[in-house]
């Protein structure tokens, strides 16, 4: 049977990446009308997969290899001539759009982010500078927004904070999806943290500033008195090398805090094995417009491997967390009292079990619907 090509198209993520291969990618080989190819950043290729990898680009993230890797972008769109086009960046939007001018068929746009105001709040090139690629991501995003034919959208969030996707949007949340490489456990329910010990906690994903890794590091401190069999584990990757040396010289005498990765990327299925290991998950974001209307990825795996989670406060994490018994909102920014940490160390959690509504299994459902649809 003749199969259509999709292709999933990244310029930054691996060709491995969670939600690229792992949840889209490996949800649209179970569309038999369909042949799934995936580009991206060099990176391990998965072994036995029905998806066929191209992992073309590698260069230094601020260079000349990232505007040369545009052209190798284009070389692949011709050779593999995929029917369906998803772009995970917008990067690679007005070459996407200039395929389908000419060669004809589907483009559909993966919302990660909401770059404009990642790129304007996070000051990661600076201020005026921030805000001048801000408005001409933008720009081009409204521009090519047309010629869409469907978005995925990351975060409920961005169809109020993208005016563009104008009502052809789907929400597909980051929801937690186990690799068959993770062995599978049952957490004893309901969760007393009291009765754990060691009591390990545990921060996951990148190691930045603004994520809160230092006040995670404070906070199991502030535990460490209370509670002396506690421990953290620190498991991610750090981008900025200078800052990765001030959390190392900030553990360098804290015996019961670890660091995992730091210099170099942690497989994601050794990441999810440390959650299983661990009663507690933190997310000490720093309050940020960036991430105040997102539900971190995280969040979706801590609940569904039953971690007590101690959060920033958040009035979308609190309703979250409330509504299923599993974990806290308080500032990390301000030091907290004894009373505060014995209250969190002696409450029940998950006392209505484990969340059945966090797992990506029900948003393969509606990708499989809108691919249908694209492929006919």
């Amino acid at each position: 049977m003749f199969r259509k090509r999709i292709l999933l198209a990244s310029l930054l993520k691996p060709v491995n990446d969670t939600r690229m291969y792992a949840k889209l990618g490996l949800s649209l080989t179970k569309l038999a009308a369909a042949e799934v190819h995936i580009v991206g950043f060099t990176a391990t290729v998965p072994e036995q997969s029905p998806i066929t990898f191209h992992p073309i680009f590698n260069f230094k993230r601020i260079s000349w290899g990232r505007l040369a890797a545009q052209w190798s972008f284009w070389k692949l769109l011709k050779q593999v001539n995929p029917e369906v086009l998803v772009v995970c960046t917008h990067e690679l939007l007005p070459l996407a759009w200039f395929y389908k001018k000419r060669h004809g068929g589907k483009l559909v746009y993966d919302i990660q982010e909401n770059y404009q105001l990642n790129l304007e709040t996070q000051l990661v090139y600076g201020s005026v500078m921030g805000k001048l690629l801000g408005k001409l991501v933008r720009f081009v995003e409204t521009l090519i927004a047309p010629q869409v034919d469907h978005f995925l959208l990351a975060e409920a969030s961005y169809a109020q904070e993208l005016p563009f996707i104008e009502n052809r949007g789907t929400i597909l949340q980051n929801k937690y999806k186990a690799p068959a490489s993770v062995i599978q456990f049952e957490r004893q329910i309901p969760v007393h943290l009291h009765e754990a010990a060691p009591l390990k906690l545990l921060y996951s994903g990148t190691l930045s500033e603004l994520y809160g890794v230092l006040q995670a590091i404070s906070f199991a401190e502030q535990i460490h008195t209370i509670n002396p069999s506690t421990s953290l584990t620190i498991i991610g990757y750090a981008p900025d090398t200078g800052f990765l040396e001030k959390v190392r010289a900030r553990i360098k005498d804290l015996a019961y805090i670890q660091l995992i990765g730091g210099d170099h990327l942690v497989p994601h299925s050794q990441i999810l094995q440390m959650e299983r290991n661990c009663q507690v998950g933190l997310m000490p974001y720093q309050p940020h417009p960036s991430t105040f209307g997102c539900v971190p990825t995280k969040l979706f795996e801590y609940l569904a491997n039953g971690l007590v989670i101690i959060a920033q406060q958040n009035r979308l994490w609190q309703n979250i967390l409330q509504e299923k018994d599993a974990g806290v909102c308080l500032d990390f920014t301000a030091p907290i009292s004894k009373e505060n940490i014995e209250e969190i160390l002696n409450r029940t959690y998950y006392s209505l079990g484990l969340p059945k509504d966090v797992y990506w299994e029900t948003e393969e459902v509606e990708l499989t619907i809108i691919f249908q649809n694209l492929l006919q």
